[in-house]
């Protein structure tokens, strides 16, 4: 998932994806604690998408906070 993509997600959908992608990871890192997994590779790609969802969720509240801030100075 690209970071030009979650930006066109509103923010609940944002939310939304994060949840499901912790919940795979965790099913992911217990399953791969008990037996091998077929694709060791997608807790990395899971990992990376995590991040890139909680940075974009990050500039969106900010973005948000300020222009509340900036409205309210006025």
């Amino acid at each position: 998932m690209q970071a030009e993509q979650i930006r066109e997600m509103s923010e609940a959908d944002i939310r939304a994806r994060l949840a499901e992608l912790e919940e795979e990871r965790f099913r992911l890192k217990f399953r791969g604690a008990t037996e091998t997994l077929e694709d060791p590779l997608r807790l990395r790609a899971i990992r990376k998408d995590i991040a890139r969802l909680q940075t974009v969720l990050r500039e969106l509240v900010l973005a948000g906070e300020s222009a509340t801030r900036a409205s309210g100075a006025r």
